[in-house]
């Protein structure tokens, strides 16, 4: 049973980039997050589901995505030198290039 799922899971993810050949790892629900500057405080999006980490056949070659329940507009990001992460349990921080953001479980 998980390993249909992780076969549906990596084919919905291969039709967004077909250059995703595994996953490496999930959460089954996540939010996004993304900090305010102005008030120094988190701020919900519109942005949660399923978390996946992935592996690619080309560059970048890793990367997640999550799948979003709340519209079409899933969030991918690749995993690249411009990337900090730090772990504040239960909460993962990212800063890419655009801006700092949470994951939340």
């Amino acid at each position: 049973c998980e390993a249909i799922r992780l076969d549906i899971s990596l084919a919905a993810l291969q039709r967004q980039d077909p250059y995703i050949n595994n996953i490496v790892d999930l959460a089954s629900q996540v939010a996004l997050y993304t900090f305010n500057n102005r008030t120094n405080e988190w701020e919900k999006t519109e942005v949660e589901g399923s978390l996946f980490i992935y592996t690619r056949l080309a560059s970048p070659r890793h990367g997640f995505t999550i799948m979003n329940r709340l519209s079409m507009q899933n969030l991918t990001e690749p995993l690249t030198k411009d990337l900090d992460f730090q772990l504040q349990d239960p909460f993962l921080l990212y800063r890419n290039a655009r801006c700092k953001e949470k994951l939340t479980d």
